[in-house]
């Protein structure tokens, strides 16, 4: 076993596998945020995967692995993954069995929670809520206060910006920019030419 200890954390001996990697349960060795030392953290594979300084934090079951990164004052948990090169900072909140992979990034006071998946190069910022099934994906720009629920797609170079919301099935994609307060749903589809 590989053993992480830092002045924040330390593994606790408890190891279990994500694909071909090992990762080990977390315990906060210290006070800050809303963790208590001896608190139970949640799965990494390695000290990479979450800082030292801020109050980024790991619960739960849920994991963190490859190379991703958590940091400032971030929150994963519930059963969420983080995997790739994907980065979750600020004071992001990654929750339920939501999965950010690839290089992925969920910034600001973005919420990621149920069974949202954002990845590929995409970037959730903001005070964006992408949850549901949602996917957010390619270089899709997801910012502000912007949500996408449901089944709803947002893909390729997209960016949404404001106070949009998407749900149901919509699908935005191409190189489409929606902002200001539109409401996108049911079944529609919006594109972009560049």
């Amino acid at each position: 076993m590989t053993a992480i200890s830092n002045d924040k954390y330390e593994s606790t001996g408890e190891v279990t596998q994500c694909g071909s990697e090992t990762l080990y349960r977390i315990r906060a060795k210290r006070d800050f945020g809303n963790v208590k030392a001896g608190d139970l953290g949640g799965w990494i594979a390695s000290e990479k995967n979450l800082a030292t300084d801020g109050d980024a934090w790991i619960f739960d079951n849920a994991e963190v692995s490859g190379n991703a990164r958590v940091f400032g004052d971030a929150l994963v948990f519930g059963d969420a993954l983080v995997s790739g090169d994907a980065l979750v900072f600020g004071n992001a909140h990654v929750s339920g069995d939501a999965w950010i992979f690839d290089n992925a990034q969920v910034s600001g006071n973005a919420r990621v929670f149920g069974d949202a998946y954002v990845y590929g190069n995409a970037h959730v910022s903001g005070n964006a809520h992408v949850y549901g099934d949602a996917r957010v994906s390619g270089n899709a720009h997801v910012s502000g206060d912007v949500h996408v629920s449901g089944d709803a797609r947002v893909t390729d170079n997209a960016h949404v910006s404001g106070d949009v919301q998407i749900f149901d099935n919509a699908r935005i994609f191409g190189n489409a920019h929606v902002s200001g307060d539109a409401r996108i749903f049911g079944n529609a589809h919006v594109s972009g030419d560049a």
